[in-house]
């Protein structure tokens, strides 16, 4: 089998680990992994197969000879450097949000729109984490019957932030139960600990944050129908990983609650979860190191005639980040796109 040279930008973030372990536990064909990460963060050793990586500094002369650059350091390193990656020849897969909404860049979620791939002209997008689960699971149902109107809330872990706002959340709820009184909040605008804050990014013209546009902007070009009706509503809960999501869909024809469950058993990436009478259903503790988006508490809306209710959760770390990403990747391999 072919190997390629793999370059991971932003290795020592959350995500960027996440990368290296999904690219080593999944068996990827990595001839030689780079690992690039700020100027503070270069020298450190980290490890794959066995093996100690020496991370170096991003520069603009840092992709030469790398076939794939999976990008994970935030949109302005991606707008600043995926330029030079491109031009070195290799293909971007951006986990910012940098280029998620250019319409010359392919957003893929491999489970739902794996063909747009060979649209890419060096570049494909990453989805949002809490975008991604969410598609997985309603792209089956949306095929058994259009989807008209989507209503999602989130409740979304700190490590979506990344490892500040996990110390963060971790240093405050030391410090409230050993009683202390003095709690700073730096990552956050206000205590994340044994607290709820909704708002996940800044809030725009419209009073909805940026992170609720992305849902409703990303969902519309995945699922490639920009006449979806969609509100959500992002929320930050005091959760180290996995995100969860109460989502409430209208459909065009009716689609029972059964039919719902048996559509989703079938659906790739998915794992239904759903015995309410012996109280069993997707947690976020449940999905962490995990692949699948899991499914539960699915049931009929009674308020409206084609409605259905889904609890959806997943690893925001893994699917929600670095899984795609490297999917993505196994595409490109898979159809010599490369």
């Amino acid at each position: 089998m072919k190997e390629y040279n793999v370059a991971i930008v932003g290795a020592t973030g959350v995500v960027g680990e996440e990368m290296r372990k999904v690219l080593e536990q999944r068996e990827f064909p990595v001839k030689e992994l780079k690992l690039l990460a700020s100027a503070r963060s270069a020298g450190h050793r980290l490890t794959f197969k066995r093996a100690g990586i020496i991370v170096e500094e991003l520069t603009k002369d840092s992709f030469k000879g790398i076939d794939i650059a999976l990008f994970s350091a935030g949109g302005s390193v991606s707008k600043e450097f995926a330029s030079y990656a491109v031009k070195a020849g290799a293909v971007v897969i951006d986990n910012s949000s940098a280029f998620r909404m250019d319409k010359d860049v392919p957003l893929i979620v491999p489970e739902v729109n794996p063909d747009d791939v060979k649209t890419h002209k060096g570049i494909i997008a990453n989805p949002n984490c809490s975008t991604i689960q969410m598609v997985v699971a309603l792209k089956p149902l949306y095929d058994k019957s259009k989807i008209k109107r989507i209503v999602v809330s989130t409740y979304q872990a700190v490590s979506g932030t990344g490892k500040e706002a996990i110390e963060e959340l971790l240093s405050q709820s030391k410090k409230i139960i050993l009683g202390e009184n003095e709690i700073e909040a730096d990552v956050y605008p206000h205590q994340i600990a044994f607290n709820l804050l909704p708002q996940i990014d800044v809030f725009l013209k419209n009073d909805y944050t940026k992170e609720e546009m992305k849902m409703v902007n990303e969902t519309q070009k995945i699922m490639g129908d920009p006449n979806i009706g969609i509100s959500a509503t992002c929320v930050r809960v005091p959760i180290l990983i996995s995100h969860s999501e109460a989502v409430n869909i209208e459909t065009e024809k009716k689609i029972s609650s059964s039919e719902a469950k048996e559509i989703l058993k079938n659906a790739p990436g998915v794992e239904v979860i759903d015995e309410p009478k012996n109280c069993v259903y997707p947690m976020p503790i449940f999905a962490v190191g995990k692949d699948a988006c899991y499914v539960g508490r699915i049931r009929e809306d009674e308020s409206i005639k084609n409605g259905l209710n889904l609890w959806i959760v997943s690893d925001n770390l893994r699917k929600g980040a670095a899984l795609n990403a490297v999917q993505i990747a196994e595409i490109l391999v898979k159809r010599k796109l490369l």
